[in-house]
């Protein structure tokens, strides 16, 4: 197995820095990813806080350039600027130097192209990553150029162009940037809403030394918590490493699902586009869709995954989607997901409402109990899903994604993971008792080696 095996993945490059991934690599995907680009003209490239990440970008742009492609360098960012850049100034594609929540020996490449489009496995990053293999570049004429360009005032004025700020009230609001690349964007915001922001872990640091960027995981909330504890707050704000994803907390510290958070931001786009469509993922949980149904849209379900969502919310025209990790996208941001655009519409509901979060939060999270995702190590993934397939025959299921098994108020979910031997196992019921008792149905046929 070669190294570019080991680091092109599903939805993006990614590898440890100096053995898997390097500038010669950088360079070399640079050079295949301004011959692959379909259309003709400029790519973005930005870059995350990581120590190498302006390096390896500097090796992308090379290599852009070097295949007669002019690159507009937008320097340190967070990815959702990469899609706003690509699709606001019509550009061929876009490249983002980071590895997201993963720790600080690891870093990657995103890649779209235009109209911030996903490149993917199934969405030509097979074909960028052969032309690295083969080393054919097309021979070029004229080097590309290269034009430093700040976007962060434009994308500022986007973000706020989904709420109306006049109607926005007061807040005081905590938010762990966890170092990552939140830190120097969300000050940008501040000036422009009337919150009272203590900030947390705000200076930029691939190296990760308070926790990890990744909000999904309980014990990197830890730090927030305790601050909402100290003083009364109306939220809180965890973001991951490269800004795309955020994490809501109420005003008592406990954090909001993807499902809630999709339940609430649909009821907020429905207000003013009765019958819209909207998508959650295979997983996302029923409180979205009901929430969905409930203000007048209609709800569809997706794969998991953002090259998949993306697609299928141009397929359907769907205004917002939401999935049960805290990615949310929008139509209005060419179909690319965002967390600072999720996070300001969630406070401007909450400035609005009057309400306390918790409140507004209530009734979704206490429709349905629902597991939290879970890795279960087999030997053979297609196999395990076909047993759990048989084993429930008798009941109404779909291959969406894995396989999804649909039991009188609840589901069962478990599908492949795409780079490990792991199978991600899902719940949901309308008890805990009935939760529980599936939860133990599924784990006696994964074989208990929970990860």
């Amino acid at each position: 197995m070669s190294v570019l095996d080991n680091i092109f993945l599903a939805y993006d490059v990614r590898g440890k820095v100096g053995k898997e991934l390097t500038p010669q690599i950088a360079n070399d995907i640079g050079r295949a990813f301004g011959d692959w680009l379909p259309n003709e003209g400029s790519v973005a490239v930005g870059y995350d806080m990581r120590p190498d990440s302006a390096e390896l970008a500097s090796e992308i742009i090379k290599g852009l350039q070097q295949q007669g492609r002019n690159v507009i360098d937008i320097g340190q960012v967070t990815s959702d600027m990469i899609y706003f850049t690509v699709g606001s100034l019509e550009l061929a594609g876009g490249a983002m130097v980071t590895a997201s929540h993963n720790p600080g020996e690891y870093n990657g490449i995103k890649f779209c192209k235009d109209g911030a489009k996903p490149v993917g496995v199934e969405s030509g990053l097979l074909e960028v990553k052969k032309l690295c293999e083969e080393k054919s570049y097309n021979e070029v004429a004229k080097q590309g150029s290269v034009e430093k360009k700040d976007v962060t005032e434009d994308w500022i004025t986007h973000v706020l162009s989904f709420i109306d700020e006049d109607k926005l009230k007061p807040l005081k609001i905590v938010v762990d940037a966890g170092n990552g690349m939140a830190g120097a964007i969300f000050p940008e915001l501040e000036p422009y809403v009337p919150f009272e922001v203590n900030e947390m872990f705000f200076e930029p640091d691939g190296t990760f030394p308070n926790h990890i960027a990744n909000p999904l995981d309980p014990k990197n909330l830890i730090d927030i918590q305790k601050e909402m504890k100290k003083a009364s707050y109306d939220a809180g704000i965890a973001f991951d490493g490269d800004g795309d994803r955020a994490v809501l907390l109420d005003e008592h510290g406990e954090a909001l699902s993807g499902t809630v958070m999709t339940a609430i931001l649909a009821e907020f786009f429905l207000k003013e586009n009765k019958g819209s469509t909207i998508l959650c993922n295979a997983i996302c949980g029923q409180a979205a869709h009901d929430s969905i149904k409930k203000h007048g849209g209609e709800s569809k379900r997706t794969k998991v995954g953002h090259s998949f969502i993306k697609a299928d919310m141009r397929e359907h025209d769907a205004i917002f989607a939401g999935e049960h990790s805290g990615h949310y996208y929008f139509r209005k941001n060419w179909y690319a997901d965002s967390g600072l655009i999720a996070a300001v519409i969630a406070l401007s509901i909450l400035s609005e409402s009057g309400k306390p979060l918790s409140e507004l939060a209530r009734e979704h999270r206490e429709a349905y109990s629902q597991l939290s995702e879970t890795n279960f190590e087999v030997e053979d993934k297609k196999e395990m899903i076909e047993r759990f397939k048989q084993e429930f025959e008798h009941l109404e299921q779909d291959d969406l994604d894995g396989v999804t098994i649909f039991f009188e108020g609840g589901w069962v979910n478990v599908r492949p993971s795409n780079t490990e031997s792991l199978l991600r196992l899902n719940a949901e019921a309308s008890s805990e008792e009935q939760l529980e008792e599936l939860v133990a149905q599924a784990t006696k046929i994964l074989g208990n080696k929970s990860l």
